[in-house]
Order: C-alpha cells, then structure tokens, then sequence
C-alpha cells in the first residue's frame, strides 16, 4: 500500500431506512480522504446493488445468523436481534481480524445504535467506536424522553408536550414504536432497555 489511510467500518442495521443514510456518510468520508467499508449481512449483500466501477467503497458480509432469509427468516423480531448479537458478533470480530491481517487494519468502528453490541467488538481490538444514529434527533428525543420515564408509556393522553419538540403533538405523530405501543416490542425493548438511549 503506497499511501496509508485511516479505515472505518461502517455497520448499519440491515434495513434500508439504516443502511442509506451511513452508505451517504461513508461517501462523506471517502471523500474526505478515508477507507470506508460498509459492513453488511451475508443475506442483503446477495442483494446489493453496487457498481464496484462506480463506488469507492468496499462492501463486506458478516453473518445475522440468518444467512439465507435475514429477517424474514427469523422467528420473531426478538429472535433476530438475539440471533444478531450472538452471531454477529462474532462474525464481527472474525472481520476485524482477517482485515488485520490483509494488512488493512480498521481504526475506527461507525455502528447504528439499533446494534449496541458492536462497540464491545470495538473495545475488544482497541478501535474507537462511534455510534451513528440514523434517525432525526427528534425521534431520538422521543425515545430518551420514554426511556428516563418522562414520557409514560403507554400514551394515554391525544397529545403530548416534550422540551425541544413542538407542543402539543398528536401520539399519532410520535415514532410508531411509542404511538402503537406492543406492536414491536422487541424493537422497543431494544430503545429503551437495551443501551440505544441510554447514558
């Protein structure tokens, strides 16, 4: 390698409302100077459509232990996420270490929240990890405003009022995770209790 460049890897949660907007910032970043290599699930890398001819950046597939179906072929939307942090994580650390010795070392591990795991992957090879939050901040509001309790779930009241958002929201406005409470509990467990918010 005649030139050195700092390496990122970019883990998005494999949905597309994830994975496009870290795909625009690894262009960012390319642009910038820097190594981006967008890490994705075996199952949706069969599926991407990326002209290498026409992007700079590399694409490598981790498995969701759901290679052949990915979400769908989950049991449920708990299941998957177990499955994701049991066998991503390894199969992110199996990444890491084959870039390693190929000579393309990472030094910084971008991941969306959705995946709270991958910092642990990241402190483990002593790489600074940063998390990406693909959503606005109002949602991300939202949520630390239900996961510190100050907006009580679930919503009883037509609307409600949080610092920093408009006043007197419709619950219909607020993230369906919060307005439709039960319908995704997995998803919603994984906001509010499992890291993504907190601290």
């Amino acid at each position: 390698m005649s030139e050195s460049k700092a390496h990122v890897l970019i883990l998005p949660y494999t949905a597309q409302g994830h994975i496009n907007p870290m795909i625009q910032f690894a262009k960012r970043l390319v642009a910038k100077g820097l190594k981006a290599t967008l890490v994705t699930s075996v199952f949706l890398s069969k599926t991407l459509l990326v002209n290498p001819n026409n992007s700079n950046i590399d694409i490598q597939p981790i498995s969701d232990g759901f290679d052949e179906g990915g979400y769908a072929q989950a049991e449920s939307g708990k299941d998957y996420l177990a499955t994701f942090q049991r066998v991503g994580s390894k199969s992110l650390a199996s990444l890491m270490k084959k870039l390693a010795e190929n000579g393309c070392p990472v030094d910084a591990l971008i991941y969306d929240p959705f995946l709270p795991w991958a910092l642990d992957e990241a402190n483990k090879f002593g790489v600074v990890g940063v998390a990406f939050f693909t959503q606005s901040c109002a949602v991300n509001t939202v949520y630390y405003h239900a996961q510190k309790g100050f907006l009580r779930l679930p919503i009883s009241e037509p609307h409600v009022s949080l610092p920093g958002l408009p006043p007197h929201l419709k619950a219909s406005e607020l993230p369906s995770f919060v307005s439709l409470y039960g319908t995704y509990p997995a998803f919603l467990d994984m906001k509010l209790d499992g890291g993504i918010m907190k601290g």
